[in-house]
Formats: structure tokens, C-alpha cells, sequence
């Protein structure tokens, strides 16, 4: 199984980094890192004091490249050693530090030392730092002693990704003593730091400036105005030349006008072959308006005759009633004269 080949290589990794940090104590050996070149395994040691490491003319080395060959089977092992640049900002050079005080000088002066690492971590730029000293200091109970000073983190991701801890101990007549030391590097980003960059908005804003300068220029340019030569040919009636920008529109024309009489005629068929199509519509409406102004002649001729009759019959009673009038008109005017006389 290809899982169980690199779980192997990993453990071995492990067991070689534990193996480097026991043998490499109180020289201020910080971390050990592994890479796997063509040539070999290259080891590259990372160290407060490198001159320790490397010993008279590399005996210390030529050792640690004997055991590695002897203990995990390493063909080639390349030991490389690099310098900390800042020491107070590494975690496991401060507690082997602090470690290595207490067993010089005892526990009696523990809190000096504890205080000391505080103001020469804070010193270095750190954000934060947190040391436990626990074990029997200084009585014969044992107790847990803390300090702490800045901005650390304890949850979340941060305190994972941003945080370096570090353990070590130092063996005294009283009984063994642990060391935790906790310290937030001064390198990592915190989510919630929010940064404005000024040059990046001010750079967005000279660009929105040249494209309205640009767009402005390439409008001038289509506007052009009329110099005064044009209009003067303009008032004195002379034709005057079209701009480059039209020379298509003249090209087009003049291959239109160099087109045969058949293509205009069949153009022209075309055309009014469209024309009619568009105008049946007005012309179904005109005929629907005509046949109406048609049947309503037909039935005010159908009702003439008709009309006439009614009006002959009203004639005739208004004569006849006229004569009764005549006849009682006449009669009265009789009795009148006969009574008178």
C-alpha cells in the first residue's frame, strides 16, 4: 500500500528529528528540517550557536553523520546548519534557555529569570508571551507559575497558525521542573487587521480620468468643426469637399451607378412588388367602403316610391280639409248677412 509507504517515511523523519534534538541539547538547537535530493537525504539544522554544532574541525558533524548512516540506514546524509536570525522570537531556544538557567543557579531565582525572558521577548517584537514553570519551586510543593505579557492568542486557528510552543525540563536536587513557553510572532496577520491602500485608489482614479479625457478627444475628433476656408466656399456657393470619413458612402454610390439598367429594373420590380403587398390591406378596406355607400343608395331608392305615396295622400287631406274650411267660412258669412238684414 503506497498509505503505508509514506506513514514509514514519515515516522523515520520523526524518529531522526527526536534523535538530532537529544543528541544536539544546550547548543540551541532550534528545528530540524528534511529534504530528499538525488545525491541523498540533505539535513538542514537550524541553531542559536552553530559553532557548538560544528565542533573542532567538524567532529561534532562527522559523529552525527556516523550514527544517522548506523541507526536509520542513510547512504548519503547532507548536514547543513543554518543560523536563527532572532532567537528571542523561537520558542524552543527560550525554554531550553530558561532550563539551562535553573539548573546552573538553582530554583531560588526563578522569577528573576521568568521576567528577564518576558522584557527580552517583548524586546525582540513579539506580540505576546506566555511562560509556565511548574515543579517544586521553591518550597517542597509543587506549584505551576505563570507569566504572561502583550497579546496572545488561546482558540481558533490563530493559536495554531500564529502561536510557537515549546517544552523542555531541567533536572534539579528537588525533582524535575517543566517549562512551557507560548510566544506570538510578530510576522502573521491577524484576521480583523484591515488595511486601506491609498496608492491603489488613487491609481483607479487617474485611470477613470484618462478615459474620460480619451473619450472626450475621440468625440472633438468626430465633431470636427468647419474651418473658416469651407465656410468661406459655402457662402460663395462653391462645392465644398466631402471628409475622409464619408469616402465609403462614395464608393458605395459610384458602384451603384455603375450597376446595369436590368439590376435597377428588377430593384425597382422588387420595390413595388413590396409596396403593393403592404397597400393590400387599404385597398380590401376601400372596397369594404364602397359596397356599404352602394346597398345604402339601393335602399333609399327602394324607399322613394314609398315615401312619395305618403306624400301625395297628406296633399290631397290638407286640400280637402282646406275646402271644408272654405265651405264653413262661407256658410257662417250667409247666416251673418241674414241676420242683419
Amino acid at each position: 500500500m503506497i498509505e503505508r509507504k509514506f506513514v514509514a517515511e514519515r515516522m523515520k523523519e520523526f524518529q531522526i528529528q527526536e534523535y538530532i534534538d537529544e543528541s544536539l541539547s544546550n547548543v540551541g538547537h532550534s528545528h530540524t528540517k528534511m529534504q530528499r535530493t538525488p545525491l541523498g537525504e540533505k539535513i538542514v539544522i537550524f541553531a542559536a550557536r552553530p559553532g557548538l554544532i560544528v565542533g573542532r574541525k567538524g567532529e561534532n558533524i562527522k559523529k552525527l553523520t556516523k550514527n544517522l548512516k548506523k541507526k536509520f540506514g542513510l547512504e548519503n546524509p547532507q548536514i547543513e546548519i543554518s543560523e536563527v536570525e532572532n532567537i528571542f522570537l523561537d520558542a524552543k531556544i527560550v525554554a531550553e534557555k530558561i532550563a539551562s538557567t535553573l539548573e546552573r543557579f538553582g530554583p531560588q531565582r526563578f522569577k528573576g529569570v521568568g521576567h528577564k525572558t518576558l522584557h527580552d521577548v517583548m524586546g525582540a517584537g513579539a506580540r505576546g508571551i506566555e511562560i509556565l514553570i511548574s515543579g517544586k519551586i521553591p518550597g517542597a510543593r509543587a506549584k505551576t507559575w505563570r507569566f504572561y505579557q502583550g497579546y496572545l492568542k488561546k482558540c481558533g486557528d490563530v493559536s495554531i497558525t500564529a502561536v510557537k510552543t515549546a517544552y523542555a525540563r531541567a533536572v534539579l536536587k528537588t525533582g524535575v521542573i517543566g517549562i512551557r513557553i507560548k510566544i506570538m510572532s510578530p510576522d502573521f496577520r491577524m484576521p480583523d487587521d484591515i488595511q486601506i491602500r491609498r496608492e491603489v485608489i488613487e491609481e483607479e482614479v487617474k485611470e477613470e480620468e484618462e478615459k474620460k479625457k480619451k473619450d472626450k478627444k475621440k468625440s472633438t475628433k468626430e465633431e470636427k468643426e468647419e474651418t473658416p476656408a469651407e465656410q468661406k466656399k459655402k457662402q460663395k456657393g462653391e462645392a465644398v469637399p466631402k471628409p475622409v470619413e464619408d469616402a465609403e458612402k462614395i464608393v458605395e454610390e459610384a458602384k451603384e451607378e455603375e450597376k446595369p439598367a436590368e439590376k435597377k429594373e428588377a430593384v425597382k420590380a422588387e420595390k413595388s412588388a413590396e409596396e403593393k403587398k403592404v397597400e393590400k390591406p387599404a385597398e380590401v378596406e376601400e372596397k369594404k367602403t364602397e359596397k356599404k355607400t352602394e346597398e345604402k343608395v339601393e335602399e333609399k331608392a327602394a324607399e322613394k316610391p314609398a315615401e312619395k305615396e305618403e306624400a301625395e295622400k297628406k296633399e290631397e287631406a290638407k286640400e280637402e280639409e282646406k275646402q271644408v274650411e272654405e265651405v264653413k267660412e262661407e256658410t257662417v258669412e250667409k247666416e251673418q248677412s241674414e241676420e242683419s238684414e
